[in-house]
């Protein structure tokens, strides 16, 4: 449905997206995430259409938005931070103004109306925008999104500022909406991408540095697998087996217990399962395991590190013109020193022959005087 090839765009010096690539299906939505100024704003202009890019492609539903930006941007609908509401309308003056303003063609009463219904703003059509709360407004805006039923709707940071009630509406409304249409969801909410997206894609520094499905993320970082164990025995014991046991790369006892058993934290090398080496290991000494539990890693651990990582990978790069100056000031030291040491030596030549410094110089300026 989306498809960007080798994006770039430039302001000035200043590369805001640098040749990312990616693709998104019919009927998913994607969680957008990235740091400020990691690109995701220049990113989903350029996907509407609002802005042009420096080079690389950018399609929905197969019509180039660049080519043919009128018939793109048909297929696309779009909700920023704010929602660009007009406060002194009522809500059927603004989607009646947004139906005219986007050319539909579909029969607008049915239409709308099926839009406030999508929506749940059916009781609130006659009001004035002004006097809806933050939630209504945020309802209206998403409405005049879908006004000419887009296949694409993007959302721009949808739930920032609403009570814990609104949020959990609009996120319900996000997930329903992904049943019919395609949806691409920017927001620094990290629990929101947890609890509506299907995928996520994170963005540093203008490239993508993170593409996967929700279920799968933690695959894009090469982290320890971590597991809850309530093991029963002698706990020095148990403890000591488990540091000595191959895959394993730490272990500790919590101060959790259950009956005679204590919980230990344990951590295995990455690409080891150690469960079924664990249980015989235990089965063997008389030790029962009566809980198994993994440990997975948080999005917002899932984020940091991936960013973190995309920093340091990207380091050498912003550094070389720095480290280039820095090596040819070395280099110039160094030839300097030596022109100065093979001086010192001539002198010490001179010295030796019976020559003075006053010869030495006057033949210096003489050879300068032929050189001019």
């Amino acid at each position: 449905m989306i498809k960007i090839e080798h994006l770039v765009k430039n302001y000035g010096s200043n590369c805001a997206v640098d040749d990312i690539s990616l693709e998104v299906g019919e009927g998913e939505i994607v969680g957008f995430l990235g740091p400020n100024g990691a690109g995701k704003s220049t990113t989903m202009n350029i996907l509407t259409g609002y802005l042009s890019s420096t080079s690389g492609r950018v399609s929905v539903a197969g019509i180039d938005v660049l080519n043919d930006p009128l018939n793109a941007k048909r297929q696309i609908g779009y909700l920023p931070e704010q929602p660009p509401l007009y406060l002194d309308m009522t809500v059927d003056e603004y989607l009646n103004f947004n139906y005219e303003l986007k050319g539909c063609r579909l029969d607008k009463i049915a239409h709308l109306g099926e839009v406030c219904e999508v929506v749940r703003i059916g009781d609130v059509r006659k009001r004035v925008i002004k006097n809806l709360s933050k939630g209504y407004r945020q309802r209206v805006g998403i409405a005049g999104a879908l006004v000419g039923n887009p296949q694409v709707i993007i959302f721009d940071e949808p739930t920032v500022g609403l009570d814990p009630k609104q949020i959990i509406e609009i996120r319900n409304l996000i997930r329903g909406l992904g049943k019919q249409h395609t949806v691409v969801l920017s927001t620094h909410i990290l629990q929101e991408v947890q609890a509506v997206c299907d995928r996520i894609v994170i963005i540093n520094k203008g490239r993508i540095v993170a593409d996967e499905k929700t279920e799968n993320i933690t695959r894009v970082i090469e982290n320890n697998r971590r597991f809850n164990a309530k093991i029963c025995g002698p706990q020095s014991q148990v403890l000591a087996t488990l540091k000595t046991l191959p895959g394993i790369t730490y272990a500790e006892a919590l101060a959790e217990r259950d009956g005679d058993a204590v919980t230990y934290m344990i951590e295995s090398a990455p690409g080891v399962d150690i469960r079924k080496k664990l249980f015989f290991t235990l089965a063997e000494r008389g030790w029962a395991l009566i809980g198994l539990e993994a440990l997975g890693l948080s999005l917002e651990d899932i984020f940091i590190t991936v960013v973190n990582k995309s920093d340091e990978e990207s380091a050498p790069t912003r550094y070389t013109r720095r480290t280039r100056s820095r090596a040819r000031n070395s280099l110039e030291g160094q030839v300097a020193s030596e022109l100065v040491a093979e001086a010192d030596r001539r002198r010490e030549e001179a010295s030796v022959l019976g020559l003075s410094d006053d010869a030495d110089t006057d033949s210096d300026r003489s050879g300068g005087s032929d050189g001019n």
